[in-house]
């Protein structure tokens, strides 16, 4: 092995290690496929799939839950876009008329949240494919007031220590709120407050949030708090510390024109899932097109290049032994 050859890798491996512990590093993620959803699950009335609107990764199940913002029901995918199953919405006694599906998120072993945009509520349903989730049997208001079409525009779970919530509020104004909620029928408690103000983000507006905290290269790390922050009117994903810094950034519209992109998620290897309305044709939506699911990867370090940091690794101490020897 060459020592030219050895120190790069050595390098490379040493940038790697130290980024991942403070942040994702979206500069490094491109596209790696794009897949057309399907606009009916296929059954009388249907649940569209035409705008969605939020997205959420399963672990467990290694597969993909997303909404419309039709608020008709929640569509399983896999992982590049294929229909497994659905389970319908039934809104009564939720005050709500709009049905406004902006946020989802998942809490592990079946059980997903989803949110309304307008009355600034979320509502915790076991998936049954199917089936049909009553979502007044388990809900809670983020806000008491209604706030109309630019309220709650994402939802994200944090398992770790007991279980917490991420939200964001579309505009008029930005929210990022952190905390807890719990759920009953009837409605329960919310416990969240801002954790910083997002106007220093500079983003027009506020369209989804998700946790990193499952990413299993993050784990142990201060990148393991940080947030992934979705902008539709900026075009941007940012990744931010909980305190409002901005650890790295991705210009979508430089990478995924003329989709407007309204979910992000994440899976335990780091892989981002977007979701976007129906493909744009200029400033024309098209009626035609469906929604698509648009997946970005970040190259990670090969394997042969771990191999040569241990080996390296080796060799120097090898060398500062037989440097203390001949001293």
């Amino acid at each position: 092995m060459k020592l030219k050859h050895l120190f790069l890798a050595l390098a490379a491996a040493g940038s790697f290690a130290a980024h991942a512990a403070d942040s994702l590093n979206l500069a490094n993620y491109a596209v790696s496929g794009v897949y057309s959803l399907d606009v009916f699950n296929g059954t009388s009335g249907g649940i569209s799939g035409l705008e969605a609107s939020a997205v959420t990764y399963a672990q467990d199940r290694g597969s993909l839950f997303f909404v419309g913002d039709e608020g008709t029901g929640v569509i399983e995918i896999s992982r590049t876009g294929q229909t497994l199953g659905y389970m319908n919405f039934n809104w009564a006694n939720t005050g709500s008329t709009k049905h406004d599906t902006e946020g989802l998120t998942y809490l592990g072993g079946g059980v997903l949240v989803v949110g309304e945009e307008r009355l600034y509520d979320a509502y915790r349903f076991s998936y049954a494919a199917g089936g049909t989730a009553s979502l007044a049997n388990s809900s809670v208001s983020i806000s008491n007031a209604t706030v109309g079409n630019s309220g709650m525009e994402g939802i994200s779970y944090d398992a770790r220590n007991g279980g917490s919530f991420v939200t964001v509020k579309q505009e008029g104004p930005e929210d990022i709120l952190g905390g807890t909620l719990s759920f009953a029928s009837g409605g329960g408690v919310a416990n969240m407050t801002q954790l910083f103000n997002p106007s220093s983000l500079g983003l027009a507006t506020l369209s989804d949030v998700q946790t990193l905290s499952g990413v299993n290269s993050l784990v142990g790390t201060t990148a393991a708090d940080n947030l992934l922050i979705l902008s539709l009117g900026s075009n941007t994903l940012l990744e931010v510390t909980r305190s409002g810094v901005i650890k790295s950034s991705l210009d979508l519209a430089g990478i995924v024109p003329h989709n407007a992109i309204e979910g992000v998620t994440i899976d335990e290897k780091g892989v981002i899932y977007l979701v976007a309305e129906q493909e744009q044709d200029g400033s024309v939506l098209d009626s035609l097109a469906r929604s698509r699911l648009i997946v970005l990867a970040a190259p990670v370090p090969e394997p042969e290049t771990y191999a040569m940091l241990l080996a390296g690794l080796g060799l120097l101490g090898a060398v500062a032994r037989r440097r203390k020897l001949a001293a």
